[in-house]
């Protein structure tokens, strides 16, 4: 039985107007047996994605999806 993890990640990005760094939050639905693998599974895909941008796992839960049709 698949299990689905919600992951968040905080992505460091620049504003124009003030020039601070600010951070964007995204959030990911993730098929995965446990939380360690769905946040590997979310570094990996950052990774291959050559995202060259700064970022962070902040979270991972499981997810009260059943099923994805």
């Amino acid at each position: 039985m698949s299990k689905y993890f919600e992951v968040t990640v905080g992505l460091v990005v620049a504003t124009l107007k003030s020039g601070k760094d600010k951070v964007q939050k995204e959030s990911y639905l993730v098929d995965a047996m446990s939380v360690t693998e769905a946040e590997a599974k979310v570094v990996s895909d950052f990774e291959k994605a050559g995202v060259q941008i700064e970022y962070k796992v902040i979270s991972a839960r499981e997810s009260k999806v059943i099923r994805v049709i």
